[in-house]
Protein backbone atom coordinates (compact mmCIF):
# COMPACT_ATOMS: atom_id res chain seq x y z
CA UNK A 1 0.00 0.00 0.00
CA UNK A 2 1.31 3.46 -0.92
CA UNK A 3 2.11 5.47 2.20
CA UNK A 4 0.90 9.10 2.38
CA UNK A 5 3.55 11.81 2.10
CA UNK A 6 3.72 14.04 5.17
CA UNK A 7 5.18 17.49 4.43
CA UNK A 8 6.08 18.31 7.99
CA UNK A 9 6.52 21.46 10.07
CA UNK A 10 8.64 21.18 13.19
CA UNK A 11 7.33 23.75 15.68
CA UNK A 12 9.63 24.84 18.53
CA UNK A 13 8.83 27.37 21.26
CA UNK A 14 10.60 28.62 24.36
CA UNK A 15 9.37 31.36 26.71
CA UNK A 16 11.36 33.18 29.38
CA UNK A 17 9.59 31.15 32.07
CA UNK A 18 10.46 27.90 30.27
CA UNK A 19 14.15 28.84 30.33
CA UNK A 20 14.09 28.34 34.10
CA UNK A 21 13.18 24.68 33.57
CA UNK A 22 16.68 24.03 32.25
CA UNK A 23 18.11 22.42 29.14
CA UNK A 24 15.24 19.94 28.70
CA UNK A 25 13.10 22.56 26.97
CA UNK A 26 15.84 24.45 25.11
CA UNK A 27 15.46 25.11 21.39
CA UNK A 28 18.50 22.94 20.66
CA UNK A 29 17.04 20.01 22.60
CA UNK A 30 13.64 20.38 20.91
CA UNK A 31 15.26 20.51 17.47
CA UNK A 32 17.38 17.40 18.09
CA UNK A 33 14.38 15.42 19.37
CA UNK A 34 12.01 16.45 16.58
CA UNK A 35 14.57 15.90 13.82
CA UNK A 36 15.27 12.39 15.12
CA UNK A 37 11.54 11.63 15.40
CA UNK A 38 10.88 12.84 11.84
CA UNK A 39 13.73 10.73 10.48
CA UNK A 40 12.63 7.59 12.33
CA UNK A 41 9.01 8.01 11.17
CA UNK A 42 9.80 8.95 7.54
CA UNK A 43 8.36 12.46 7.76
CA UNK A 44 9.65 14.96 5.16
CA UNK A 45 10.61 18.14 7.02
CA UNK A 46 9.67 21.22 4.99
CA UNK A 47 10.73 23.83 7.55
CA UNK A 48 11.33 24.62 11.21
CA UNK A 49 9.17 27.29 12.88
CA UNK A 50 10.82 28.73 15.98
CA UNK A 51 9.32 31.20 18.46
CA UNK A 52 12.09 31.86 20.98
CA UNK A 53 11.03 34.06 23.90
CA UNK A 54 7.26 33.94 23.26
CA UNK A 55 4.58 32.98 25.77
CA UNK A 56 2.28 30.05 25.02
CA UNK A 57 -0.77 31.84 26.43
CA UNK A 58 -1.63 33.40 23.06
CA UNK A 59 -1.06 32.38 19.45
CA UNK A 60 0.02 35.76 18.08
CA UNK A 61 3.58 34.53 17.54
CA UNK A 62 5.42 35.31 14.28
CA UNK A 63 6.67 31.82 13.40
CA UNK A 64 3.41 30.18 14.48
CA UNK A 65 1.44 32.51 12.21
CA UNK A 66 3.88 31.83 9.37
CA UNK A 67 3.31 28.09 9.87
CA UNK A 68 -0.48 28.52 9.74
CA UNK A 69 -0.10 30.51 6.51
CA UNK A 70 1.95 27.69 5.00
CA UNK A 71 -0.65 25.14 6.15
CA UNK A 72 -3.50 27.11 4.56
CA UNK A 73 -1.45 27.39 1.35
CA UNK A 74 -1.20 23.58 1.23
CA UNK A 75 2.55 23.34 1.78
CA UNK A 76 2.25 21.63 5.19
CA UNK A 77 0.06 18.66 6.16
CA UNK A 78 1.77 17.56 9.38
CA UNK A 79 2.82 19.45 12.53
CA UNK A 80 5.19 17.96 15.10
CA UNK A 81 5.95 19.49 18.53
CA UNK A 82 7.89 18.22 21.55
CA UNK A 83 4.80 18.29 23.79
CA UNK A 84 1.44 20.05 23.96
CA UNK A 85 2.79 22.90 26.11
CA UNK A 86 5.27 23.83 23.33
CA UNK A 87 2.29 24.31 21.01
CA UNK A 88 0.44 26.52 23.49
CA UNK A 89 -1.02 26.99 26.97
CA UNK A 90 -4.46 28.41 26.08
CA UNK A 91 -6.80 25.43 26.16
CA UNK A 92 -9.58 27.12 24.16
CA UNK A 93 -7.36 28.03 21.21
CA UNK A 94 -5.48 24.73 21.52
CA UNK A 95 -8.76 22.89 21.13
CA UNK A 96 -9.76 25.09 18.21
CA UNK A 97 -6.59 24.11 16.31
CA UNK A 98 -6.27 20.43 17.30
CA UNK A 99 -9.99 19.56 17.27
CA UNK A 100 -11.28 21.76 14.42
CA UNK A 101 -8.88 23.61 12.12
CA UNK A 102 -6.25 20.92 11.67
CA UNK A 103 -8.79 18.14 10.93
CA UNK A 104 -10.60 20.45 8.48
CA UNK A 105 -7.32 21.20 6.69
CA UNK A 106 -6.24 17.55 6.70
CA UNK A 107 -3.27 18.23 8.99
CA UNK A 108 -1.79 15.49 11.15
CA UNK A 109 -0.78 16.73 14.62
CA UNK A 110 1.87 15.01 16.74
CA UNK A 111 3.03 15.94 20.26
CA UNK A 112 5.90 13.52 20.85
CA UNK A 113 6.37 13.58 24.64
CA UNK A 114 2.61 13.87 25.27
CA UNK A 115 1.98 10.71 23.24
CA UNK A 116 -0.54 12.49 21.00
CA UNK A 117 -0.96 11.62 17.31
CA UNK A 118 -4.16 12.65 15.53
CA UNK A 119 -3.84 9.56 13.32
CA UNK A 120 -4.42 7.51 16.49
CA UNK A 121 -7.80 8.55 17.91
CA UNK A 122 -7.19 6.75 21.20
CA UNK A 123 -4.09 8.87 21.88
CA UNK A 124 -6.09 12.11 21.62
CA UNK A 125 -8.82 11.29 24.15
CA UNK A 126 -7.00 12.97 27.03
CA UNK A 127 -5.69 15.92 24.98
CA UNK A 128 -8.35 18.42 26.23
CA UNK A 129 -7.44 17.61 29.85
CA UNK A 130 -3.73 18.07 29.15
CA UNK A 131 -4.49 21.44 27.54
CA UNK A 132 -6.42 22.58 30.63
CA UNK A 133 -3.50 21.54 32.86
CA UNK A 134 -1.04 23.47 30.68
CA UNK A 135 -3.17 26.62 30.88
CA UNK A 136 -3.54 26.23 34.63
CA UNK A 137 0.26 26.07 34.88
CA UNK A 138 0.59 29.33 32.89
CA UNK A 139 -2.08 31.01 35.03
CA UNK A 140 -0.32 29.89 38.23
CA UNK A 141 3.06 31.16 37.02
CA UNK A 142 1.49 34.52 36.09
CA UNK A 143 -0.13 34.83 39.52
CA UNK A 144 3.14 34.08 41.31
CA UNK A 145 5.11 36.54 39.17
CA UNK A 146 2.51 39.28 39.76
CA UNK A 147 2.59 38.66 43.50
CA UNK A 148 6.41 38.77 43.55
CA UNK A 149 6.48 42.06 41.62
CA UNK A 150 3.88 43.57 43.94
CA UNK A 151 5.90 42.56 47.01
CA UNK A 152 9.03 44.15 45.55
CA UNK A 153 7.14 47.27 44.42
CA UNK A 154 5.56 47.72 47.84
CA UNK A 155 9.07 47.87 49.21
CA UNK A 156 9.80 50.68 46.76
CA UNK A 157 11.93 48.78 44.26
CA UNK A 158 12.37 50.29 40.78
CA UNK A 159 12.35 47.72 37.97
CA UNK A 160 12.02 49.85 34.84
CA UNK A 161 14.27 49.28 31.84
CA UNK A 162 15.97 52.64 32.56
CA UNK A 163 16.41 54.79 35.61
CA UNK A 164 14.53 58.12 35.43
CA UNK A 165 16.59 61.05 34.15
CA UNK A 166 18.70 62.34 37.03
CA UNK A 167 19.13 58.89 38.56
CA UNK A 168 21.10 55.72 37.86
CA UNK A 169 20.56 52.12 38.97
CA UNK A 170 22.44 51.05 42.08
CA UNK A 171 24.91 48.34 40.96
CA UNK A 172 24.98 46.84 44.46
CA UNK A 173 21.24 46.76 45.21
CA UNK A 174 18.71 45.66 42.62
CA UNK A 175 15.74 48.03 42.33
CA UNK A 176 17.43 50.90 44.19
CA UNK A 177 18.08 54.31 42.61
CA UNK A 178 21.09 56.54 43.14
CA UNK A 179 21.41 60.18 42.10
CA UNK A 180 23.30 60.58 38.81
CA UNK A 181 25.57 63.59 39.25
CA UNK A 182 26.03 63.88 35.46
CA UNK A 183 22.34 64.50 34.71
CA UNK A 184 20.87 65.68 38.04
CA UNK A 185 21.32 69.31 36.97
CA UNK A 186 18.85 68.87 34.06
CA UNK A 187 16.05 67.96 36.48
CA UNK A 188 17.00 70.83 38.79
CA UNK A 189 16.89 73.26 35.86
CA UNK A 190 13.47 72.03 34.67
CA UNK A 191 11.90 72.40 38.11
CA UNK A 192 13.62 75.76 38.76
CA UNK A 193 12.05 77.14 35.56
CA UNK A 194 8.65 75.70 36.52
CA UNK A 195 8.81 77.20 40.04
CA UNK A 196 9.47 80.60 38.42
CA UNK A 197 6.21 80.20 36.46
CA UNK A 198 7.40 78.83 33.11
CA UNK A 199 4.99 76.41 31.42
CA UNK A 200 5.95 73.13 29.76
CA UNK A 201 6.07 74.71 26.28
CA UNK A 202 8.45 77.45 27.39
CA UNK A 203 10.68 75.00 29.25
CA UNK A 204 10.77 72.76 26.16
CA UNK A 205 11.88 75.73 24.04
CA UNK A 206 14.64 76.65 26.52
CA UNK A 207 15.97 73.07 26.70
CA UNK A 208 16.11 72.80 22.93
CA UNK A 209 17.62 76.28 22.43
CA UNK A 210 20.34 75.65 25.04
CA UNK A 211 21.04 72.24 23.41
CA UNK A 212 20.42 70.15 26.50
CA UNK A 213 20.37 66.44 25.54
CA UNK A 214 17.17 64.41 25.87
CA UNK A 215 16.85 61.32 28.12
CA UNK A 216 16.73 58.96 25.13
CA UNK A 217 19.90 60.49 23.66
CA UNK A 218 21.71 60.01 26.97
CA UNK A 219 20.60 56.35 27.05
CA UNK A 220 21.82 55.93 23.48
CA UNK A 221 25.22 57.33 24.47
CA UNK A 222 25.50 55.12 27.54
CA UNK A 223 23.87 51.85 26.51
CA UNK A 224 23.52 51.96 22.72
CA UNK A 225 19.71 51.82 22.90
CA UNK A 226 17.53 53.85 20.48
CA UNK A 227 20.20 53.39 17.79
CA UNK A 228 17.45 53.34 15.14
CA UNK A 229 16.50 56.86 16.23
CA UNK A 230 19.92 58.52 16.45
CA UNK A 231 22.36 56.76 14.13
CA UNK A 232 23.16 58.76 10.97
CA UNK A 233 20.96 61.64 12.20
CA UNK A 234 21.97 65.33 12.39
CA UNK A 235 23.23 66.68 15.71
CA UNK A 236 20.00 68.57 16.36
CA UNK A 237 18.16 65.26 16.83
CA UNK A 238 19.69 64.82 20.30
CA UNK A 239 18.07 68.06 21.55
CA UNK A 240 14.50 67.37 20.33
CA UNK A 241 12.60 67.72 23.60
CA UNK A 242 8.82 67.50 23.53
CA UNK A 243 6.21 69.12 25.74
CA UNK A 244 4.97 65.66 26.77
CA UNK A 245 8.44 64.73 28.08
CA UNK A 246 8.64 67.88 30.18
CA UNK A 247 5.12 67.44 31.58
CA UNK A 248 5.91 63.86 32.59
CA UNK A 249 9.04 64.96 34.46
CA UNK A 250 7.20 67.78 36.25
CA UNK A 251 4.60 65.33 37.59
CA UNK A 252 6.97 62.46 38.48
CA UNK A 253 7.15 61.79 42.24
CA UNK A 254 10.45 59.94 41.78
CA UNK A 255 12.08 63.36 42.07
CA UNK A 256 10.88 63.82 45.67
CA UNK A 257 12.08 60.33 46.63
CA UNK A 258 8.81 58.40 46.19
CA UNK A 259 8.07 55.30 44.12
CA UNK A 260 4.66 55.00 42.45
CA UNK A 261 3.56 51.62 41.09
CA UNK A 262 0.62 49.74 39.53
CA UNK A 263 -0.07 52.49 36.97
CA UNK A 264 -0.80 49.93 34.25
CA UNK A 265 -1.30 46.19 33.85
CA UNK A 266 -1.93 43.53 31.21
CA UNK A 267 -5.52 42.83 30.17
CA UNK A 268 -4.98 39.22 31.37
CA UNK A 269 -2.20 36.67 31.65
CA UNK A 270 -3.08 35.61 28.08
CA UNK A 271 -2.61 39.08 26.57
CA UNK A 272 0.33 41.49 26.56
CA UNK A 273 -1.95 44.46 25.81
CA UNK A 274 -1.49 47.15 28.47
CA UNK A 275 -4.33 49.09 30.08
CA UNK A 276 -3.99 52.23 32.21
CA UNK A 277 -5.26 51.78 35.76
CA UNK A 278 -7.24 54.49 37.59
CA UNK A 279 -5.19 56.68 39.93
CA UNK A 280 -7.14 55.31 42.89
CA UNK A 281 -5.50 51.90 42.32
CA UNK A 282 -1.91 53.17 42.20
CA UNK A 283 0.23 52.57 45.27
CA UNK A 284 2.96 54.86 46.51
CA UNK A 285 5.95 54.13 48.70
CA UNK A 286 7.58 57.23 50.19
CA UNK A 287 11.26 57.80 50.85
CA UNK A 288 12.61 54.90 48.78
CA UNK A 289 15.58 56.89 47.46
CA UNK A 290 17.25 60.29 47.75
CA UNK A 291 15.20 63.22 46.46
CA UNK A 292 16.45 65.72 43.87
CA UNK A 293 13.61 68.22 44.32
CA UNK A 294 12.13 69.45 47.61
CA UNK A 295 8.51 68.58 48.36
CA UNK A 296 7.68 72.28 48.70
CA UNK A 297 8.94 73.04 45.18
CA UNK A 298 7.21 69.96 43.75
CA UNK A 299 3.84 70.97 45.28
CA UNK A 300 4.29 74.54 44.02
CA UNK A 301 4.81 73.22 40.49
CA UNK A 302 1.68 71.02 40.71
CA UNK A 303 -0.32 74.10 41.76
CA UNK A 304 1.05 76.05 38.76
CA UNK A 305 0.07 73.20 36.41
CA UNK A 306 -3.47 72.96 37.80
CA UNK A 307 -3.93 76.74 37.74
CA UNK A 308 -2.66 77.06 34.16
CA UNK A 309 -4.94 74.26 32.98
CA UNK A 310 -8.04 75.91 34.50
CA UNK A 311 -7.19 79.38 33.16
CA UNK A 312 -6.53 78.19 29.61
CA UNK A 313 -9.63 76.06 29.20
CA UNK A 314 -12.02 77.90 31.49
CA UNK A 315 -12.87 74.58 33.10
CA UNK A 316 -14.36 73.22 29.83
CA UNK A 317 -13.06 71.02 27.04
CA UNK A 318 -12.34 72.66 23.68
CA UNK A 319 -14.84 71.42 21.08
CA UNK A 320 -12.10 70.89 18.45
CA UNK A 321 -9.83 68.93 20.84
CA UNK A 322 -8.01 66.12 19.00
CA UNK A 323 -9.47 67.00 15.58
CA UNK A 324 -7.35 69.87 14.25
CA UNK A 325 -4.08 68.72 12.63
CA UNK A 326 -1.22 70.30 10.74
CA UNK A 327 -1.57 69.39 7.04
CA UNK A 328 2.23 69.20 6.62
CA UNK A 329 3.66 67.41 9.68
CA UNK A 330 0.50 65.76 11.03
CA UNK A 331 0.90 67.06 14.60
CA UNK A 332 -2.07 68.44 16.50
CA UNK A 333 -2.57 72.20 16.46
CA UNK A 334 -2.17 73.82 19.86
CA UNK A 335 -4.84 76.15 21.24
CA UNK A 336 -3.91 79.59 22.54
CA UNK A 337 -5.45 82.94 23.43
CA UNK A 338 -4.04 86.37 22.62
CA UNK A 339 -4.76 88.53 25.69
CA UNK A 340 -2.65 91.51 24.60
CA UNK A 341 -5.27 92.97 22.29
CA UNK A 342 -8.18 95.13 23.42
CA UNK A 343 -10.44 92.39 22.11
CA UNK A 344 -8.75 89.05 23.07
CA UNK A 345 -9.14 86.21 20.58
CA UNK A 346 -8.23 82.53 20.44
CA UNK A 347 -6.24 80.76 17.74
CA UNK A 348 -4.53 77.50 16.76
CA UNK A 349 -0.92 76.93 15.71
CA UNK A 350 1.23 73.88 14.93
CA UNK A 351 2.45 72.31 18.17
CA UNK A 352 5.58 70.94 16.46
CA UNK A 353 6.52 74.49 15.55
CA UNK A 354 6.30 75.27 19.25
CA UNK A 355 8.61 72.45 20.36
CA UNK A 356 11.67 74.70 20.39
CA UNK A 357 13.38 73.58 17.19
CA UNK A 358 10.85 75.22 14.87
CA UNK A 359 10.60 72.03 12.84
CA UNK A 360 7.41 73.12 11.12
CA UNK A 361 5.80 76.46 10.28
CA UNK A 362 3.06 78.13 12.34
CA UNK A 363 -0.04 77.11 10.34
CA UNK A 364 -1.74 79.89 12.32
CA UNK A 365 -5.52 80.13 12.13
CA UNK A 366 -7.94 82.09 14.26
CA UNK A 367 -10.48 80.07 16.22
CA UNK A 368 -13.44 82.10 14.89
CA UNK A 369 -12.33 81.61 11.25
CA UNK A 370 -12.04 77.85 11.71
CA UNK A 371 -15.33 77.71 13.63
CA UNK A 372 -17.30 79.55 10.96
CA UNK A 373 -15.81 77.52 8.10
CA UNK A 374 -16.54 74.14 9.70
CA UNK A 375 -20.04 75.24 10.74
CA UNK A 376 -20.85 76.35 7.18
CA UNK A 377 -19.71 73.00 5.70
CA UNK A 378 -21.70 70.94 8.19
CA UNK A 379 -24.77 73.14 7.66
CA UNK A 380 -24.43 72.54 3.91
CA UNK A 381 -24.24 68.73 4.17
CA UNK A 382 -26.91 68.41 6.87
CA UNK A 383 -29.33 70.54 4.85
CA UNK A 384 -28.54 68.66 1.62
CA UNK A 385 -29.16 65.25 3.21
CA UNK A 386 -32.46 66.31 4.78
CA UNK A 387 -33.66 67.84 1.49
CA UNK A 388 -32.76 64.90 -0.79
CA UNK A 389 -31.00 61.98 0.87
CA UNK A 390 -30.96 59.80 -2.26
CA UNK A 391 -29.36 62.53 -4.36
CA UNK A 392 -26.50 62.83 -1.88
CA UNK A 393 -26.05 59.06 -1.77
CA UNK A 394 -25.94 58.91 -5.57
CA UNK A 395 -23.57 61.86 -5.77
CA UNK A 396 -21.09 60.46 -3.27
CA UNK A 397 -21.32 56.95 -4.70
CA UNK A 398 -20.70 58.23 -8.24
CA UNK A 399 -17.71 60.22 -7.07
CA UNK A 400 -16.27 57.18 -5.30
CA UNK A 401 -16.85 54.87 -8.25
CA UNK A 402 -15.39 57.32 -10.77
CA UNK A 403 -12.17 57.74 -8.78
CA UNK A 404 -11.64 54.13 -7.77
CA UNK A 405 -13.29 51.94 -10.41
CA UNK A 406 -10.24 51.83 -12.66
CA UNK A 407 -7.86 51.24 -9.74
CA UNK A 408 -10.08 48.46 -8.38
CA UNK A 409 -10.27 46.78 -11.78
CA UNK A 410 -6.48 46.79 -12.08
CA UNK A 411 -6.08 45.49 -8.52
CA UNK A 412 -8.55 42.64 -9.14
CA UNK A 413 -6.71 41.63 -12.33
CA UNK A 414 -3.33 41.71 -10.59
CA UNK A 415 -4.69 39.64 -7.72
CA UNK A 416 -6.05 36.96 -10.10
CA UNK A 417 -2.68 36.73 -11.87
CA UNK A 418 -0.82 36.47 -8.56
CA UNK A 419 -3.19 33.76 -7.25
CA UNK A 420 -2.80 31.79 -10.49
CA UNK A 421 0.98 31.95 -10.24
CA UNK A 422 0.83 30.92 -6.57
CA UNK A 423 -1.13 27.79 -7.54
CA UNK A 424 1.43 27.04 -10.26
CA UNK A 425 4.23 27.30 -7.70
CA UNK A 426 2.41 24.91 -5.34
CA UNK A 427 2.24 22.37 -8.18
CA UNK A 428 5.89 22.93 -9.08
CA UNK A 429 6.97 22.35 -5.47
CA UNK A 430 4.94 19.14 -5.30
CA UNK A 431 6.48 18.02 -8.61
CA UNK A 432 10.10 18.64 -7.58
CA UNK A 433 9.44 16.90 -4.28
CA UNK A 434 8.21 13.81 -6.14
CA UNK A 435 11.24 14.04 -8.44
CA UNK A 436 13.54 14.18 -5.41
CA UNK A 437 11.85 11.18 -3.77
CA UNK A 438 12.22 9.25 -7.04
CA UNK A 439 15.83 10.50 -7.29
CA UNK A 440 15.18 12.23 -10.62
CA UNK A 441 16.91 15.38 -9.33
CA UNK A 442 19.74 15.85 -6.87
CA UNK A 443 19.40 17.18 -3.31
CA UNK A 444 21.33 20.29 -4.36
CA UNK A 445 18.97 21.08 -7.25
CA UNK A 446 15.95 20.30 -5.08
CA UNK A 447 17.12 22.73 -2.38
CA UNK A 448 17.93 25.44 -4.93
CA UNK A 449 14.57 25.18 -6.74
CA UNK A 450 12.62 24.81 -3.50
CA UNK A 451 14.20 27.96 -2.05
CA UNK A 452 13.62 29.90 -5.28
CA UNK A 453 9.93 28.90 -5.51
CA UNK A 454 9.29 29.58 -1.81
CA UNK A 455 10.84 33.05 -2.05
CA UNK A 456 8.59 33.84 -5.01
CA UNK A 457 5.61 32.48 -3.07
CA UNK A 458 6.42 34.77 -0.15
CA UNK A 459 6.47 37.83 -2.42
CA UNK A 460 3.23 36.79 -4.11
CA UNK A 461 1.46 36.24 -0.77
CA UNK A 462 2.43 39.74 0.39
CA UNK A 463 1.24 41.18 -2.93
CA UNK A 464 -2.09 39.32 -2.71
CA UNK A 465 -2.55 40.52 0.87
CA UNK A 466 -1.94 44.15 -0.18
CA UNK A 467 -4.30 43.89 -3.17
CA UNK A 468 -6.99 42.25 -1.02
CA UNK A 469 -6.70 45.10 1.48
CA UNK A 470 -6.96 47.65 -1.36
CA UNK A 471 -10.13 46.03 -2.72
CA UNK A 472 -11.62 45.75 0.77
CA UNK A 473 -10.89 49.43 1.38
CA UNK A 474 -12.88 50.36 -1.73
CA UNK A 475 -15.82 48.27 -0.54
CA UNK A 476 -15.60 49.80 2.95
CA UNK A 477 -15.71 53.29 1.48
CA UNK A 478 -18.86 52.42 -0.47
CA UNK A 479 -20.49 51.08 2.71
CA UNK A 480 -19.21 54.11 4.63
CA UNK A 481 -21.32 56.49 2.55
CA UNK A 482 -24.52 54.99 3.97
CA UNK A 483 -23.09 55.07 7.51
CA UNK A 484 -22.11 58.74 7.19
CA UNK A 485 -25.49 59.78 5.82
CA UNK A 486 -27.18 58.01 8.74
CA UNK A 487 -24.97 59.97 11.14
CA UNK A 488 -25.77 63.25 9.35
CA UNK A 489 -29.50 62.61 9.82
CA UNK A 490 -29.06 62.80 13.60
CA UNK A 491 -28.64 66.57 13.30
CA UNK A 492 -31.02 69.18 11.97
CA UNK A 493 -30.46 72.88 11.13
CA UNK A 494 -27.50 73.50 13.49
CA UNK A 495 -26.76 77.11 14.42
CA UNK A 496 -23.68 76.29 16.49
CA UNK A 497 -21.05 73.57 16.77
CA UNK A 498 -20.80 71.09 19.61
CA UNK A 499 -18.08 68.60 20.51
CA UNK A 500 -20.57 65.76 20.04
CA UNK A 501 -21.47 66.90 16.51
CA UNK A 502 -17.83 67.35 15.48
CA UNK A 503 -16.65 63.99 16.82
CA UNK A 504 -19.63 62.17 15.31
CA UNK A 505 -19.22 63.52 11.79
CA UNK A 506 -15.53 64.45 11.41
CA UNK A 507 -12.38 62.34 11.61
CA UNK A 508 -9.91 65.24 11.42
CA UNK A 509 -9.45 68.78 10.11
CA UNK A 510 -6.24 69.57 8.20
CA UNK A 511 -5.02 73.17 8.30
CA UNK A 512 -2.52 74.27 5.63
CA UNK A 513 -0.01 77.08 5.92
CA UNK A 514 -1.46 80.41 4.76
CA UNK A 515 -0.22 82.00 1.51
CA UNK A 516 -0.72 85.29 -0.34
CA UNK A 517 -2.60 85.56 -3.61
CA UNK A 518 -1.74 87.95 -6.46
CA UNK A 519 -3.55 90.81 -4.72
CA UNK A 520 -1.73 90.24 -1.43
CA UNK A 521 -4.75 88.70 0.30
CA UNK A 522 -4.18 85.96 2.90
CA UNK A 523 -5.42 82.60 1.58
CA UNK A 524 -5.57 79.44 3.66
CA UNK A 525 -6.78 75.96 2.75
CA UNK A 526 -8.72 73.87 5.28
CA UNK A 527 -9.53 70.23 4.51
CA UNK A 528 -12.24 68.39 6.42
CA UNK A 529 -11.87 64.60 6.51
CA UNK A 530 -15.31 63.22 7.33
CA UNK A 531 -15.85 59.90 9.05
CA UNK A 532 -16.32 56.94 6.67
CA UNK A 533 -16.21 59.05 3.49
CA UNK A 534 -13.02 61.11 3.72
CA UNK A 535 -12.66 64.39 1.82
CA UNK A 536 -15.87 65.18 -0.06
CA UNK A 537 -16.02 69.00 -0.08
Amino acid sequence: MKQPVYNTALYLRLSRDDENAGESNSIATQRMMLRRYAEQNHLFVVDEYIDDGYSGTNFNRPSFQRMITDIEAGRINCVVVKDLSRFGRNYLEMGMYTEMRFPELGVRFIAVDSGVDSNNQQSTEFTPFLNVINEWYARDISRKVTKAFRTRNENGAHYGAYAPLGYRKDPEQVGHLLIDDETKWIIEKIFALAVQGAGAAKITHILATEQIPTPSWLNFQRYGTFAHVYEAQPEGKRYEWTIAQVKKILQDENYIGNSVHNKQTNVSFKSKKKIRKPKSEWWKVEGTHEAIISKADFERVQQHIASRRRNRKDGTRQIFAGLVKCADCGWSLAFGTNQRKKAPYSYYHCSKNGQGLRQCSMHYIRYDVLYNFVLSRLQYWITAVHQDEQAILDRLSKSTMTEQAAASKRAAQEKRRAEKRLTELDNLLAKIYEDRVNEKITERNFSMLSQKYQQEQGKLEKKIEALTAQLASTKEQEDGINKWVELIKQFSSPTELTADMLNTLIEKILVHEATKDEDGNRVQEIEIVYRFVGKID
